[in-house]
């Protein structure tokens, strides 16, 4: 008889154990291999590296400012006084002038009707991109509008300051002035807030539930369901020639089965110590670079939106700890973080009508490299000609020669 109620027992308690278990919340999650101050060794990767639209942004940005400068005057033209003073607004760190003739394909130099001062405009390849890109903006602003609302929707307090979407707005694929039509570009669930500190942000309200890039996609594969904390493993692309060593493999194991905390859900209550807040801003990392349409940032400007998205004060090393996901990229002396799922094969990302855009843009800044090239050899082929001829003045003891008279 005591055998039998020990067995019994033995029985009763899974059972019933099962039966009372309930969904463990986001922050009950611990992980027994907790490795997550690890240290990834970089490797380079050419392919990431030679990805011209990403390498050349940071040259692209100031010459669209400059371009879209010269394109709003109404006689498409501006003397050089009207930017030589504002170099530091458009970002560009020589003299202007100087700048906008290193692009003689993109903007024509003209002399004005006063003073004899340097003018600008576009050229007529220049010209018919920005037409181009204006029908882009006109027919992507739902679009636009959904991108700018997924990034205030992943924040907080689901509002970020002004300052924060204009940093932004390069990234995005928004057109400069598109927070200044807000009744063009914007719809009710967005409305302007003041957020202490004499600053205005923009907040968002909508009870719909948002999912992200991943979840979309892992649905339309039949592996997620959507249901709360259900394990949802990350997309790894390694890198040739890229080994982990066998304790950060087995970590990584361990890290994909972990439940998945989607960037729009609540994170408050997480443990920022535990591996599953880890997987929470690396989810939160890879649905931003989605977000954008070059699917890279320059690190630095991802670092002033930890105080608004809960970001831990080291968010810059999760690009390091997970190089299968992310790419650094240190070409052009800048730190660039590429997410290299959308740069692999059918991705889940895709390109954005706005990216094809600028690589007309950039084909224009080749052809001006083309140009300037031309001139210095042109150049130099003229200073050889004048000096021959000056040679031909001098006789062989080196004095010059005596003009013959009749």
């Amino acid at each position: 008889m005591l055998l039998k109620n020990r067995c019994f027992r033995a029985l009763k308690a899974p059972i019933f154990s099962l039966l009372l278990q309930t969904k463990k919340p986001p922050y009950a999650y611990t992980q027994k291999q907790g490795y997550v101050d690890v240290y990834m060794k970089w490797k380079k990767d050419p392919y990431y590296d030679s990805i011209e639209h990403i390498y050349r942004s940071i040259e692209l940005k100031p010459i669209i400012s400059l371009k879209n400068c010269i394109a709003r005057d109404p006689n498409g033209c501006i003397p050089i006084s009207a930017v030589s003073k504002r170099g530091l607004e458009f970002d560009v760190s020589i003299k202007v002038a100087k700048f906008l003739r290193q692009y003689p394909a993109i903007f024509e130099e003209f002399t004005g009707p006063n003073y004899n001062l340097p003018w600008f405009r576009l050229t007529p390849e220049a010209a018919g991109i920005d037409r181009e890109e204006r029908r882009v903006y006109e027919d992507c602003r739902e679009d636009f509008k959904d991108r700018l609302k997924k990034l205030i929707s992943m924040s907080k307090e689901k509002v970020l300051p002004l300052k924060i979407i204009r940093g932004m707005q390069w990234y995005l694929g928004l057109p400069e002035d598109f927070l200044h039509h807000p009744e063009i570009n914007l719809d009710g669930s967005f409305r302007f807030v003041e957020i202490g500190d004499g600053l205005r942000g923009l907040a968002v309200e909508s009870e719909d539930r948002v999912l992200s890039v991943l979840q979309k996609t892992a649905m339309t594969k039949g592996i997620y369901s959507g249901q709360p904390m259900e394990a949802l493993a990350f997309p790894l692309f390694p890198s040739k020639g890229l080994r982990l060593r066998c304790k950060i493999e087995n970590w990584l194991d361990e890290f994909q089965k972990l439940p998945y905390v989607s960037p729009y859900e609540d994170y408050s209550r997480l443990d920022p110590s535990s591996d599953i807040a880890e997987k929470r801003v690396v989810g939160f990392l890879h649905e931003l670079l989605s977000l954008f349409v070059e699917h890279s940032a320059e690190r630095k400007k991802l670092l002033c939106l930890k105080k608004y998205f809960g970001l831990p004060q080291k968010v810059h090393k999760a690009f390091e700890r997970h190089p299968h996901m992310f790419y650094i990229s240190f070409r052009n002396k800048t730190c660039t973080a590429i997410l290299k799922e959308a740069y692999n094969g059918k991705s889940a990302t895709e390109k954005h009508p706005i990216l094809w855009v600028r690589k007309k843009y950039i084909t224009l800044i080749k052809e001006s490299e083309g140009l300037l090239k031309h001139r210095r050899v042109n150049n130099r082929v003229v200073e050889r000609g004048k000096l021959d001829l000056d040679l031909d003045n001098v006789d062989e003891n080196g004095g010059e020669m005596a003009e013959s008279t009749l």
